[in-house]
């Protein structure tokens, strides 16, 4: 496939890859569009955090009450080894690891930012989590409202220049990793909803979306890799079902948005299309990882509850209850925490033992 290719074509080539029979893994560790024999029991854990701010040139004024990017990391390695010992020690066996700005990418070093680790540096975490048993999964996400960690580029998005640095470091990725299994691009919360937030509204609609996403979806998939990508995009796109190619492993995330419930026809009917997400995405056709949280909303706090605890028991039950077993692939805590204090690191823990007893019961 070339970067070139229409969508009908990259939806042709999708099928064929969907309707292909499972790869093994190959002698020398690689292997491509395979799903492992057993559940998927992934933990979500944050290396870099440049996702969520404000992104400025230097020149650029501060504007007050804004937040916005680290010009270096935010991270302890201890926490960081003690959290991924605790997914050990609760039978984990796949962290995906939110890079961002963590990672000195050799295409474009001036993403880079204090204390960036280097590509040997994350090739040797990398090796090290695999002997653990733990499979390292990238995260980058390239999502327009969670892109800031691209820095200037991030203002450049749907242009020749944000697609050479998106496949540049696409690669730099894959060969640093040594060809993964799945690469998560992210690509949640694009919509003028979320963008209108933001000091410069950062938002692709309707065919430009599609066309960015099939362009990295084809540079994934150009090295082996199989796409993971959150579905937030099909809460208000229906046509999401059909134009999404069947080769990419859908991240389907319902956090029981503040304690509607998980019977459908009792929801809000603007939060109906989140769980009716898990179904409608199973039925089509599409592989599933569903993602609970511990991570407690503003809602959530201002009614006086400090913890999420419960989200990760009712949506296993659900999506055993309601999803078709040979779609759903597994389970992927996100708790949205940082990998830098004890605090992070209790909370982290707390949001795996949570599915962990979930999917143990």
């Amino acid at each position: 496939m070339t970067h070139e290719m229409t969508r009908k074509d990259f939806l042709a080539a999708s099928a064929a890859f969907a309707a292909a029979p499972a790869f093994a893994t190959v002698s020398d560790g690689k292997s491509a569009f395979a799903l492992k024999p057993g559940e998927i029991r992934a933990v979500l854990l944050h290396m870099g955090m440049n996702m969520w701010g404000e992104w400025r040139a230097p020149d650029e004024p501060k504007i007050e009450g804004k937040r916005y990017t680290r010009d270096e990391i935010y991270f302890s390695e201890d926490i960081w080894k003690r959290t991924i010992d605790h997914a050990k020690k609760r039978n984990y066996n796949m962290v995906v690891m939110d890079l961002g700005e963590f990672l000195e990418y050799p295409s474009h070093p001036e993403l880079a930012v204090k204390g960036s680790w280097s590509p040997d540096r994350m090739r040797a975490e990398v090796r090290r989590l695999r002997k653990m048993g733990l499979e390292p999964i990238p995260k980058l996400n390239f999502s327009a409202t969670h892109d800031q960690w691209l820095k200037e580029y991030h203002r450049m998005i749907a242009t020749e220049p944000y697609y050479r640095v998106c496949f540049d470091v696409i690669k730099d990725v894959c060969e640093i990793f040594e060809t993964p299994r799945f690469m998560h691009i992210g690509m949640d919360e694009e919509t003028l909803e979320w963008a209108r937030k933001s000091l410069i509204v950062n938002c692709r609609q309707n065919e430009l979306w599609w066309h960015s996403l099939y362009k990295i979806l084809n540079a994934v998939e150009s090295h082996g890799v199989r796409p993971w990508m959150f579905t937030s995009y099909a809460w208000s796109h229906p046509e999401y079902v059909q134009k999404c190619p069947k080769s990419v492993l859908q991240c389907v995330g319902y956090y029981n948005e503040d304690v509607q419930g998980y019977v459908i026809e009792k929801m809000d009917k603007r939060y109906q299309p989140r769980l009716r997400n898990f179904i409608e995405l199973s039925r089509a056709g599409f592989d599933i990882v569903a993602m609970p949280t511990n991570w407690v909303s503003e809602k959530l706090k201002k009614s006086g509850r400090t913890e999420n605890s419960d989200c990760a028991a009712e949506l296993v039950k659900f999506c055993r209850a309601n999803v078709d077993p040979e779609r759903l692939k597994g389970f992927l805590m996100a708790s949205w925490m940082e990998c830098k204090t004890e605090g992070c690191f209790r909370f982290n823990c707390a949001g795996m033992d949570q599915l962990a007893d979930a999917l143990d019961a």
